[in-house]
């Protein structure tokens, strides 16, 4: 009798559990509560202190937080565009799902995972603040506050088996706050080459997963289990100082091509030039310059009522493509009045050029660099060159590119970075990245401008008019024949008056 009545219990408890269990479970999904009353919306002064309390954590990031900026703008622009927005981002979800679905297709008896819906409702997410941080580097970093209570309808078809199982996402709620950064800068359209997300703190994900009609996300403990389980995957992949990059410019196009080498130039003479003066003679010069770069021309002297002029004077141009560049060459006349008449131009590919080998080239003039020209057939006379590439040497500790990268900021009105570089010949190349200055003196100095002088030779930059934090953003380079080992660059931060009247007050740095 005892081992039937403990068999017994044992049946009774193995079948009652179960059957409680799905009925409590039932009841809990199913049921529906009635005499509901109606919310009372009451104003925030009659609302006593542990309401307030509560609300705290509603209040946008811009109220509580000087820092952060109310962009109601920007929430109108996503809301405006968050129907085309919606249909973008979930191709994107879809092309990147049906890869990962389609390697369970055939395990577990799964004989078709696909969407059944695919949309993210028609509540965009909002921005309850955003936070603008200054760095030294060129990017731009932006902290958002986002919050999304969407309701999204996706719904997945898993068949298993020939019968289909529906899996339905709803109730989907998101509150993060990413950090997101625009890097590098660069001059060209959308002006940054990538974009670098991470996540400043774990982010909160609620939502219910419907499976044939019942909210398994209510059954206990399995809730909090998988909201932890979000928390912990999120973070280890997003949470900073880890980020998701997006690409955005190919790093081809928008790479900064810094010199590798120095094109030593000797404009040695010019023969048989064209007559320009009523005396049958011309008061030539030659400027050289290199394609792809926007430094000044470099510029001979001046050789009076002569067509075969002598100058035997050396240049030197930093190169950053030998196999793309060009060495352009143009002879001009000089006059005193008016603009300087062309006399005959050609172009040197520096592919030509081996590295640290002496080159002397004879080139015909031509009126312009096209070939298809008919003119060019006219003679125009020669003018004879030596040419010699020499490109950098790598340093023992890294190359040196690796040393332009290499920025450094000081406590004062300029963020300046410099690099030297040097060709086996001895000759080298400095270059001085001017950024920008903050907080200028003077009411009367807004029209700053920056004077780098190195080794008694002065570069000047452009003026920006009306403000005492301007932004240059401009390189120079020093050609030089040795390692400048003990001196001292003198940067000079000047400002003048745009009237007849000067008013000027240097810094120096």
């Amino acid at each position: 009798m005892g081992f039937f009545s403990s068999l017994l219990g044992i049946l009774g408890f193995g079948i009652g559990f179960p059957f409680g269990l799905f009925v409590g479970f039932y009841l809990f999904i199913y049921s529906q509560f009635e005499d509901v009353e109606d919310l009372v919306v009451k104003p925030l002064t009659e609302l006593d202190t542990v309401a307030l309390e509560d609300l705290m954590s509603d209040i946008p990031l811009w109220v509580k937080s000087p820092d952060y900026d109310r962009v109601e703008w920007l929430n109108k622009f996503i809301s405006d565009m968050w129907p085309f927005l919606d249909k973008a981002i979930c191709n994107i979800i879809r092309s990147t799902a049906e890869p990962i679905f389609a390697e369970y297709i055939g395990k577990f008896k799964i004989e078709s995972i696909k969407f059944k819906n695919l949309s993210l409702g028609n509540t965009p997410p909002t921005i309850h603040g955003l936070k603008v941080c200054e760095t030294n580097e060129r990017e731009l970093v932006m902290e958002p506050a986002v919050r999304w209570a969407g309701n999204p309808n996706i719904i997945i078809s898993v068949i298993i088996s020939s019968v289909e199982v529906t899996i339905q996402l709803v109730d989907l709620q998101v509150f993060a706050a990413p950090r997101v950064t625009l890097k590098p800068l660069v001059p060209t359209i959308p002006c940054f080459a990538s974009i670098v997300v991470s996540l400043m703190e774990k982010p909160h994900i609620d939502f219910g997963l419907n499976l044939l009609g019942a909210d398994i996300m209510s059954v206990p403990g399995l809730y909090r289990y998988v909201q932890e389980r979000i928390k912990k995957e999120v973070a280890s992949l997003y949470l900073w100082p880890k980020s998701l990059e997006i690409p955005v410019l190919d790093a081809s196009t928008v790479a900064i091509k810094k010199p590798v080498g120095i094109l030593h130039v000797k404009v040695v003479r010019a023969t048989k030039l064209l007559k320009m003066d009523l005396l049958g003679l011309s008061d030539p010069y030659v400027k050289l310059s290199l394609t792809g770069e926007k430094l000044p021309s470099k510029k001979t002297t001046i050789k009076k009522k002569t067509l075969n002029p002598e100058w035997n004077e050396d240049f030197k141009l930093s190169v950053k493509d030998p196999q793309s560049q060009m060495l352009l060459i143009n002879v001009y006349d000089w006059d005193k009045v008016g603009s300087h008449d062309r006399l005959g131009a050609q172009i040197f590919p520096l592919k030509m050029l081996k590295p640290n080998e002496a080159k002397e080239v004879t080139l015909d003039l031509l009126k312009d660099t096209s070939v298809s020209d008919p003119s060019n057939k006219k003679p125009r006379g020669q003018i004879l060159l030596e040419l010699t590439y020499a490109p950098f040497r790598e340093d023992n500790n890294g190359s040196f590119s690796d040393r332009l990268d290499s920025y450094t900021r000081k406590d004062s009105v300029l963020e300046r970075a410099s690099s030297n570089i040097l060709s086996p010949t001895g000759a080298g190349l400095l270059l001085v990245t001017v950024q920008g200055a903050h907080d200028v003196e003077g009411s009367r100095h807004n029209n700053p401008y920056v004077l780098v002088i190195f080794r008694g030779e002065t570069k000047k930059s452009k003026m920006v008019r009306k403000t005492r934090d301007p932004l240059w953003n401009e390189e120079f380079q020093f050609l030089l024949e040795e390692p400048p080992l003990q001196e001292k660059i003198h940067i000079k931060v000047m400002s003048k008056r745009t009237s007849i009247s000067f008013h000027s007050k240097v810094y120096f740095i």
